[in-house]
């Protein structure tokens, strides 16, 4: 199994610090990822965020694919229903030649209903536009009608879906799954076989919520900060627009005690080996050949981002290489 990190460039809750500089040390991050061995580096999407949550994925990717040369470049994900086909086949292809042939384009559905009102694009139907964008991407590149192509023939497409409904859905259209949940890989497979594709086919790979640490109980008390902070804005965002009751907030102590099933209410904390077990677990009988965690939460001191960073490269991806 392979490791990489995740990023989402959002600026501390109180909307100080330099945003150029936020960016451009993602990038140092992105760098040193890959002189530690990290196999992927991996950035997401959402917009009308107050903390400036990044909105274009691709446009930082390209940025990453300059400075780097090795390390895999993935969107986690590009809101496919915001764009048209033609416009995502374009801007992915640049990215694939920047890097050289890197690029593993992950299209997800999305759930705010702002977003969709800025783009003018339709949330109810969300879902089976996200598998019309795969498959019109699919064509445009299959029928070498725009240029420049991509190097990659064809570019990793991968689905960013969480239940087994859409995982059935992702296997039938027979593209990859982005989700690391073990438990969604029984209907993604028979998705792939009720589609006439060869379930041996069939790729996983997601990102985690997880902190690994040499010292679970010392560190605790400030990384639970971080993520509540992070998790809480998730959380008022997602019922943004809709007639639903602001959430209450996250314990973070129940999400770290709770188990790991298909709910996305938990949160893997402590060693490296603790968190590799975890991740076993989690991971379970399913085809997932990468995961990857969070770099860095809202508000962290760059050295405990570059901390982290290392601990994961150096510490955790050792115990899951052997996967």
């Amino acid at each position: 199994m392979e490791v990489g990190l995740y990023f989402d460039l959002r600026s501390p809750p109180d909307g100080a610090g330099d945003i150029s500089r936020l960016y451009n040390f993602a990038i140092e991050m992105c760098e040193e990822a890959e002189r530690l061995g990290a196999h992927s580096v991996w950035t997401t999407e959402h917009h009308l965020f107050e903390d400036g949550y990044i909105t274009q994925p691709l446009t930082f990717l390209a940025a990453v694919a300059a400075r780097t040369r090795r390390v895999r470049l993935g969107t986690a994900i590009l809101l496919a229903p915001l764009r048209i086909a033609p416009l995502i086949a374009e801007e992915a292809a640049v990215v694939d030649i920047i890097s050289g042939g890197r690029l593993d384009l992950g299209l997800g559905a999305g759930y705010r209903v702002p977003e969709f009102e800025l783009y003018g694009a339709d949330i109810t139907k969300r879902y089976g536009t996200t598998l019309l964008r795969a498959r019109e991407i699919r064509r445009i590149w299959a029928e070498d009608r725009l240029r420049p192509m991509p190097v990659q023939q064809p570019v990793p497409l991968w689905l960013g879906f969480q239940g087994p409904k859409n995982a059935y859905k992702a296997g039938l259209q027979g593209d990859n799954l982005l989700t690391a949940t073990g438990s969604l890989y029984e209907p993604y497979r028979q998705g792939l076989v009720d589609g006439g594709h060869d379930p041996a086919s069939g790729r996983m790979a997601g990102g985690l919520q997880a902190w690994v640490t040499e010292d679970p109980e010392r560190d605790w008390p400030i990384v639970s900060k971080y993520v509540a902070t992070q998790l809480d804005s998730y959380r008022f965002h997602m019922v943004e627009g809709t007639d639903q009751p602001p959430p209450r907030p996250v314990d973070m102590d129940k999400m770290r005690a709770r188990a790991l099933t298909n709910r996305l209410d938990y949160f893997m904390y402590g060693t490296p080996e603790r968190v590799a077990a975890q991740i076993r677990e989690f991971t379970a009988g399913a085809p997932v050949e990468t995961v990857f965690l969070w770099a860095a939460y809202p508000g962290m001191p760059e050295a405990m981002v570059t901390r982290n960073v290392h601990t994961i490269c150096a510490r955790l991806r050792p115990l899951l290489s052997e996967l």
